[in-house]
């Protein structure tokens, strides 16, 4: 999945028939805390879900990300989805298993759609992609381990309990619409696809480094042989 795939496009399409749509930052904006909501069901690791599996009674060791769509999936069916599938609509499939291979699949006999682990796999990848999410593959070397890190997820979320959800885009916002790289104001903001916003971000960023880099080395307080080639660019972006 190259730049290219995403930067203009509005939908990324899995098969004939799923496609994930890539919303404007206005449109996130709208329905925010249920749109990431559903951006980091459909992506997440077991790692990351840790501590609701763990009071389900679900070891996340046993498990991966397409065994907790599965678990997720009939809380997605429930919610407004048409930001990420469209005119897809999830209440129609029924969970079922494959009668090749017996493995477990979501199916809408209606319209002949199936959701199983390699379109899964397709669609957290893309929502990846356009949310410039890393993929946690971390996980606890042994038993103490595991319960060293449900015991600080307990701790952490006794701390963020009774604090309100605070918008991830507003912040970002504010602070690229007044940096003289970003070239938008408030309203054209609204019009970016969110992965074209993200990008802007990164590439900001990367420069921003880039000029106190090369400053460092100028003023000979970094060694440009200790640093990468790619970094010593900003038109490279990574």
């Amino acid at each position: 999945m190259s730049v290219l795939n995403f930067l203009y496009k509005k939908e990324y399409n899995i098969n004939d028939k799923i496609k994930v749509m890539i919303p404007t930052v206005g449109e996130v904006l709208d329905d925010e805390e249920n749109y990431y909501n559903l951006v980091n069901v459909l992506t997440a690791m077991p790692i990351d879900l840790m501590l609701p599996l763990y009071e389900a009674g679900i070891d996340f060791t046993t498990v991966d990300s397409y065994d907790i769509f599965l678990i997720m999936s009939k809380a997605i069916q429930q919610t407004d989805t048409h930001l990420i599938f469209g005119n897809l609509d999830l209440s129609k499939f029924q969970f079922t298993t494959n009668p090749q291979n017996g493995n477990p699949i979501l199916i809408d006999r209606e319209n002949e759609i199936i959701i199983d682990r390699a379109i899964h796999g397709k669609v957290a990848a893309a929502l990846r992609k356009i949310h410039h999410i890393e993929q946690n593959n971390k996980r606890p070397a042994n038993e103490e381990a595991k319960k060293y890190l449900i015991e600080r997820a307990k701790i952490k979320a006794r701390r963020n309990k009774n604090r309100a959800q605070e918008s991830q885009l507003e912040p970002l916002i504010v602070a690229m619409v007044n940096t003289g790289e970003f070239k938008y104001n408030f309203e054209e903001t609204l019009g970016l696809s969110i992965y074209q916003f993200g990008e802007s971000v990164r590439q900001i960023i990367h420069k921003d480094n880039y000029e106190h880099r090369m400053f460092g080395i100028y003023s000979g307080s970094i060694d440009p042989k200790g640093i990468n080639e790619e970094d010593l660019n900003w038109l490279i972006h990574k």
